[in-house]
């Protein structure tokens, strides 16, 4: 093995075909994008070079600066909601449903399988205000409250969001954690217990340290999922009100391939990269600080 990698014509053959297609598909696109966001135009009408003009214009856009800010409150909140809520159901798969846990797991998961548009469809017929009236709604009207407009308004339509990609994403984080969960030594557990930990203490001194790994996994991976969400949001709001629940994800795609802004639209996706760094590092560096002291 050590002669086969310390000759390159070997190692050439291995990776070299692998390494082409990933060139292909993945570093060529990102370095064309990338060459975008200094010129302006599209290939119908031509291309200009503005060098960092488009920057200019992101950082001195209303528009650009909601989608940030909408992106990373969406991120931050779902982020939070998914993985907390995700960690609760793996604590209680592992603790408390020792029976019927399968069962429990994939009816927990099924949301996850199902299509995004399904899904959305069906939470706008649950908050519908008109011409039908929803379930929602009618339990709301029921108590004596008015027919209230979910996606008219920014704050309803954020929160309404929130709870759909919450319902869809959190049976995959559990079972994720899960199997974080179950690695943990049954002995060492036992071991605890003997010494007299139990319920909340257990889980925070013993279990909680061991699952950082996958609990740290689990952030990362939704994070970066959710700072590029965009198929749940066309298909439940649009993007709507107005541009209230717009990401950055849809603004570049609107600019890119709506509006033909080759270089503006690859600006607002290098943000997007940038940011999806930024946090990801930032996470890293949190934890392994935390390690540190501990």
């Amino acid at each position: 093995m050590e002669r086969m990698l310390g000759d390159w014509r070997a190692v050439a053959i291995l990776l070299g075909p692998a390494l082409a297609v990933y060139s292909a598909v993945m570093l060529v696109p990102i370095f064309w994008s990338t060459g975008y966001t200094l010129f302006e135009g599209n290939a119908i009408r031509g291309f200009e070079f503005v060098g960092l003009a488009n920057f200019v214009e992101f950082f001195e856009d209303p528009t650009a600066l909601q989608s940030v800010s909408f992106t990373l409150r969406y991120a931050i909140v779902l982020t939070v909601l998914q993985v907390g809520a995700g960690y609760g159901l793996a604590l209680l798969y592992v603790f408390a449903l020792r029976r019927g846990g399968a069962v429990i797991r994939t009816l927990v998961f099924f949301p996850v399988i199902l299509p995004t548009v399904a899904v959305a469809l069906l939470f706008r017929r649950f908050f519908e205000a008109a011409p039908a009236v929803g379930p929602v709604n009618s339990l709301v009207m029921s108590f004596g409250g008015e027919n209230p407009d979910w996606f008219g308004q920014p704050d309803a339509s954020f929160w309404v969001i929130i709870l759909m990609d919450l319902w869809r994403s959190m049976g995959f984080y559990a079972v994720l954690l899960y199997a974080g969960l179950v690695e943990i030594p049954d002995e060492l557990l036992e071991s605890a217990r003997i010494d007299g930990a139990s319920g909340f203490r257990l889980i925070r001194s013993i279990v909680l340290p061991l699952s950082l790994p996958v609990l740290l996994s689990a952030l990362i991976f939704s994070i970066n999922g959710t700072l590029k969400v965009f198929d749940t949001i066309v298909a439940l709001t649009n993007g709507g009100p107005g541009t209230a629940t717009t990401p950055l994800t849809v603004y570049m795609f609107r600019t890119a391939f709506s509006f033909g802004e080759y270089g503006y639209g690859s600006t607002i996706a290098l943000v997007l990269t940038l940011m999806c760094l930024v946090v990801t590092v930032f996470i890293f560096r949190s934890t392994r600080r935390d390690l540190t002291k501990g």
